[in-house]
């Protein structure tokens, strides 16, 4: 069974799998691995991953990175920055309506990527003929949504961690519907339910279904229902416990479980 490693990189604490190629690799190494990106350097967090299956088009590690190739990365890191404010600065003198976050070299200097959010479509064709000018590379600009800007940028949640999209989350980003909220009663607050990056919480989705489970045979708030003590209206839903507070006329409140 080939091994597979968990390499992290700059800016990303996400874990990325590479087959290692059959290289001795070590935790916190450094290593030269093969992505969509081209070739790029990145920390190994965990290394002999038997467990992980390894497919066909699984990455490798191309080799453990020399001190020639930290130099490599630290220069175009130095001038990938660079590169981010002669974006902006063309950008701006064209007149295009997007905000530029980041800039990426890869490891070879055959491409320099470039991520921006915008609310609407961007001809940026004429910005990048000035980038390849200036750069001499091949440039790419990708155009990224809301969520994806938080996953690039990170921070901080509600929950005092790390925000998932950054850390774990890698598919299905936008798979969060304000019905999840309302299953799991939570008041439609915007500052409750609402994320860094201003759309609904990602860790709405990871308990819904047990709510949905929950919720079968539940009357709603507003219900009128039968009691031993008589009718009356629910006025509280707890779902997780199954139970519900009917207020029955000349009673009171009562509580009933399923």
């Amino acid at each position: 069974m080939k091994k597979v490693v968990g390499v992290s990189f700059k800016g990303n604490s996400k874990i990325y799998f590479f087959d290692s190629n059959d290289i001795v690799i070590n935790d916190n190494d450094m290593v030269i691995v093969d992505t969509e990106r081209g070739l790029q350097l990145g920390n190994v967090i965990a290394n002999d991953i038997m467990n992980r299956e390894v497919t066909e088009d699984m990455k490798k590690v191309v080799r453990i990175a020399t001190k020639k190739d930290i130099k490599v990365f630290q220069d175009n890191d130095i001038d990938a920055q660079g590169a981010l404010k002669d974006a902006k600065r063309i950008a701006k003198k064209l007149g295009l309506s997007m905000n530029i976050l980041d800039a990426h070299f890869t490891l070879d200097r055959n491409q320099l990527l470039f991520y921006f959010v915008s609310d609407s479509r961007v001809d940026f064709r004429e910005m990048a003929k000035e980038l390849a000018y200036i750069y001499k590379t091949r440039i790419e600009l990708r155009q990224i949504g809301i969520r994806d800007k938080a996953k690039e940028v990170s921070g901080i949640g509600q929950c005092g961690r790390e925000l998932c999209c950054a850390s774990f989350l890698k598919d299905n980003l936008d798979s969060v519907t304000i019905t999840m909220a309302k299953n799991q009663n939570i008041a439609l607050n915007p500052s409750k339910i609402n994320g860094q990056c201003g759309r609904l919480l990602c860790c709405l989705n990871y308990e819904d279904e047990v709510y949905t489970v929950n919720r079968e045979g539940m009357p709603n708030i507003g219900d009128e229902v039968q009691t031993s003590d008589g009718k009356g209206r629910v006025v509280s839903v707890d779902i997780l416990k199954r139970s519900y507070v009917v207020n029955v006329p000349e009673v009171g409140k009562v509580e009933m479980r399923l």
